[in-house]
């Protein structure tokens, strides 16, 4: 059975066309009475209050993942820090919430356009500022990518799957070798299923890019974009599923 809000987003209506295609039940969250064994697709709280009674266990990364991360992987200087740090700023910094979007990542230089009644110790992001010309995002399904799509260009939202022509087979192969050499270094740092997002790194003094990391985040609220709704599916079953069937290396990855 997979579990997922009532009001859906265009990546549950297509996640719940595959499902339901496989023989799988779809049920909304609030419907009474739905018990497991379950997955899940949906948003954090909802998912962490239905997880004990339909009995599935929500994979995600560290927060402090990307900040530990090699430059070799981020290309860019990312520490962990708080809201107090934000406020404490002195230069413009990019910051972000680790995991929750509990507020939109941004551009501060000072803190002050944080939304008000933050607790300063909420755990925050803060990396240099970088241009990104293109952004991938890669759904990893034991450390391969199991499906992929474009999302944005230049920081515009413009989703576009890999398709078959030169330039995309040639990015394609690009997106594999990074992947491989990343989850080769860091791969047991994260849940067997995830979801990682990827970009073309412009440095301001050389010609053409370099790949890095942008985040990491769970598959189970992670749109899908144009990327083959089956392939993402199946990345969604491991990473929000029976409780039961955690693999023992995704233990530590629980969210609790």
């Amino acid at each position: 059975m997979l579990v997922m809000p009532g009001r859906r987003t265009s990546t549950m209506e297509l996640l719940a066309v595959e499902a339901a295609a496989r023989g799988m039940r779809v049920r909304p969250a609030e419907e009474p009475g739905p018990a497991g064994p379950a997955h899940w697709y949906g948003g954090p709280l909802a998912g962490g209050r239905l997880a004990g009674r339909l009995g599935f266990a929500l994979l995600e990364p560290t927060d402090g993942w990307l900040a530990e991360l090699p430059e070799e992987f981020t290309g860019r200087e990312i520490r962990s820090g708080t809201v107090a740090d934000v406020w404490a700023i002195d230069r413009p910094t990019f910051v972000k919430p680790p995991r929750d979007k509990s507020f939109p990542p941004a551009v501060h230089t000072d803190g002050s356009r944080l939304p008000p009644g933050l607790d300063p110790a909420t755990p925050v992001l803060l990396s240099e500022v970088v241009t990104f010309a293109a952004e991938y995002r890669l759904f990893l399904l034991d450390g391969r990518i199991a499906a992929a799509s474009r999302y944005a260009v230049f920081g515009r939202l413009d989703p576009r799957p890999l398709g078959s022509d030169r330039a995309d087979r040639t990015t394609a192969a690009e997106l594999t070798e990074f992947t491989d050499r990343l989850t080769a270094a860091a791969g047991h740092t994260l849940p067997s299923a995830v979801v990682v997002d990827v970009g073309q790194l412009l440095d301001p003094y050389r010609p053409g890019h370099r790949w890095a990391v942008v985040e990491a985040d769970m598959a189970w609220f992670s749109h899908a974009y144009a990327a083959d709704p089956a392939r993402v599916l199946d990345v969604v079953l491991r990473a929000a599923g029976p409780r039961e069937r955690v693999l023992p290396r995704d233990l530590p990855f629980e969210r609790r």
